[in-house]
């Protein structure tokens, strides 16, 4: 194929793809301040960089879904815009709306914004029951952590997973040399940890509780070759996941079968 992104691709060749594999990616982050090191768009780049990969590995089209993402957490920092959860959740569900209409039967949602999460799983449940599509999201965010986190001092706001995950795509946007004034690990571990477990979801108003310079971790140790490194690694893992998944699903929910057509 000449480009895995939807909009690259003309009409013809979409039609021709959806017949052949109606696998539709969705790839979702956010913009917010990552300290003086890291770019607004570092979620956005992270996830785009997975998604396309996961893409390449599964045959799929990358959409172009918002660049924008719910992160009200980090608007006390210039160069963050949020959406509110209900415009989040409109225009996730009618971009992919639309390309079930043309025939795209399965949907991966690839995530690396923890914000995105509540408002994602309310989209991916009604693209589900009112349009049809066989749906699986994967957080790329806490696949990154599970394979990484134990040599990059775990997952933290700016630290070097998220590093890594831009230097893979756009090394020219990560400035190493200006990092300054991390916050204190033990502290905002912690506090990443409360807001991560599984039994219960504090709401935290400001990403200063977590960080009070908002950002913390120790990316000095990142390279383009480790980022790159990282990137494959996670798409192998989130490609390999999601096949057995959607073959899961497909075995009870009367799927077309379609996702056999996965590699």
């Amino acid at each position: 194929m000449p480009s895995r992104y939807f909009v690259e691709l003309t009409q013809p060749e979409i039609a021709a793809h959806f017949k052949k594999n109606p696998l539709v990616i969705l790839a979702a982050g956010s913009v917010e301040q990552h300290g003086p090191h890291l770019p607004t768009g570092t979620d956005m780049y992270a996830v785009n960089g997975i998604a396309e990969a996961v893409a390449e590995r599964l045959d799929g089209l990358v959409l172009p879904g918002s660049m924008v993402g719910v992160t009200p957490l980090h608007m006390p920092y210039e160069g963050t815009i949020t959406l509110t959860p209900e415009t989040y959740l409109r225009v996730i569900t009618e971009t992919c709306a639309s390309t079930a209409k043309h025939g795209a039967k399965y949907l991966l949602i690839i995530n690396w914004h923890e914000g995105n999460i509540p408002s994602l799983a309310i989209a991916a449940e009604a693209l589900h029951r009112e349009h049809g599509m066989t749906v699986v999201t994967a957080q790329a965010c806490y696949v990154a952590a599970d394979l990484f986190g134990p040599e990059c001092n775990g997952l933290t706001h700016g630290g070097e997973i998220e590093a890594l995950a831009v230097l893979a795509r756009r090394p020219e946007l990560v400035h190493l040399d200006r990092i300054d004034n991390s916050s204190e690990q033990t502290h905002a571990s912690k506090m990443d940890k409360l807001r991560r477990t599984r039994s219960y979801q504090p709401v935290l108003t400001d990403v200063r509780s977590i960080a009070p310079t908002g950002w913390y971790g120790s990316p000095q140790p990142a390279t383009a070759e480790k980022g790159v490194r990282m990137v494959r690694a996670i798409a192998d893992a989130i490609a390999k996941e999601v096949t057995q998944i959607f073959r899961q699903l497909d075995a009870v929910q009367g799927g077309v079968g379609e996702i056999k057509k996965l590699h």
